[in-house]
């Protein structure tokens, strides 16, 4: 079975889609991961994001870049180094959007996230999860919120647990940015499946925003195994 969870930065994609695999006991999937180690890979070859658009598949594949299946999802390495705490860096934050919209990096990424599925249950989480990547998921979740509670968020993520109004504007205006790139993009912009179940989580704890995935994923589950 394969849970595709999308929505825009900041909404919970990747927190609750960890948490439901937990519970469901399901392999985690954070598609993002892989275009920050892009991000992490061409900042670290000291190639201008100016010229990222231009990136080769041979460039792409020159920085050897895969992940590695734990006991709960990947972890993320460029060569033999794991990078998977460095990628969640506020440079390569601010930058990965920039990566997603190199066309060559749609193929490169469809492959190796195609690959990693394999026949495995999975919760997958990242933008155009359900639309591209894994059109045909069982379960289509996409994660909504206010801006305000999304900048909120992040800056927790952030380890600022009290933010001052003014930064948490300075946030706001940096997610709805991040919105707009995602949105217009010609490469796999952000954009609902059709067939997506929408939650609205502004006014959801983190537990109740998991147990309705949860609930919504069991329930395929029966349906799936009537049929």
């Amino acid at each position: 079975m394969i849970i595709g969870i999308d929505g825009p930065a900041g909404s919970g994609k990747s927190s609750t889609a960890r948490a439901v695999a937990a519970r469901l006991g399901f392999r985690h999937l954070d598609s993002g991961a892989f275009y920050r180690a892009l991000t992490l890979a061409a900042l670290r070859a000291g190639i201008s994001s100016d010229e990222w658009l231009n990136l080769t598949p041979q460039q792409l594949g020159g920085f050897n870049i895969h992940g590695e299946p734990n006991q709960h999802g990947f972890r993320m390495f460029i060569d033999e180094e794991d990078v998977s705490n460095e990628i969640r860096s506020p440079e390569v934050s601010g930058r990965v959007s920039m990566m997603a919209r190199v066309p060559a990096v749609r193929d490169w990424l469809l492959e190796r996230l195609r690959s990693v599925a394999g026949n495995t249950d999975l919760v997958a989480d990242g933008r155009d999860i359900g639309t591209v990547v894994f059109p045909e998921a069982d379960l289509k979740i996409f994660l909504i919120a206010d801006s305000d509670v999304r900048a909120r968020r992040r800056l927790n993520e952030m380890g600022v647990a009290a933010p001052e109004q003014e930064t948490v504007e300075s946030e706001i205006a940096r997610l709805l940015e991040r919105d707009r790139l995602d949105s217009e993009r010609e490469v796999a912009p952000l954009v609902q499946a059709p067939d997506a179940i929408v939650i609205d989580t502004s006014h959801m704890s983190f537990d109740e925003q998991v147990d309705a995935v949860v609930s919504l994923a069991k329930q395929r589950l029966e349906a799936n195994a009537a049929n």
